[in-house]
């Protein structure tokens, strides 16, 4: 059996009055981020680490901002849509382990909702993927509120 690690990363500023999507679900909050699509860094970040375990390059070459098509998509969509391609090679995802680094609102009570939906939208076990969050203890953009960021790691195996 061969095995493929990936690594994703994504960030996206924060803004007043905007819609904060994370993990596939709405979180209740005065600010949210913007973005070309839904803005949702978690899944964002996902894809990119199971596009890289996969050899597809990345979520910008996949799916560019340049592209009225993704302007204000779901990105469970553009998930659903990386699944399929990755198992189109071959894949099947092991597991998942993310983290998401923002300083408020605190989202711990959203993650088994978060789980719950990324399980059904990548049809995978729900212990198979972990969803981490921490804050920077204020320093840097997501300490300043400025921004939120995700990343994440799968394993792959063929």
């Amino acid at each position: 059996m061969k095995y493929r690690v990936g690594i994703g990363y994504d960030v996206h500023q924060l803004k007043q009055d905007c819609p904060f999507y994370l993990g596939g679900i709405k979180i209740e909050s005065p600010f949210g981020a913007i973005g070309h699509s839904d803005a949702d860094v978690l899944i964002h970040a996902i894809i990119d680490s199971l596009l890289g375990a996969a050899s597809l390059r990345d979520i910008g070459y996949l799916y560019p901002d340049t592209n009225k098509e993704f302007k204000g998509i779901d990105s469970k969509i553009l998930l659903k849509e990386t699944i399929e391609k990755v198992r189109e090679k071959g894949f099947k995802i092991e597991n998942i382990d993310t983290i998401i680094c923002l300083q408020s609102p605190k989202i711990s009570s959203y993650i088994p909702q978060m789980q719950e939906t990324l399980s059904k939208v990548m049809d995978i076990d729900l212990e198979d993927i972990n969803i981490k969050a921490t804050t920077t203890e204020h320093l840097g953009f997501v300490g300043k509120k400025e921004g939120v960021a995700a990343h994440s790691v799968c394993l792959l195996s063929r």
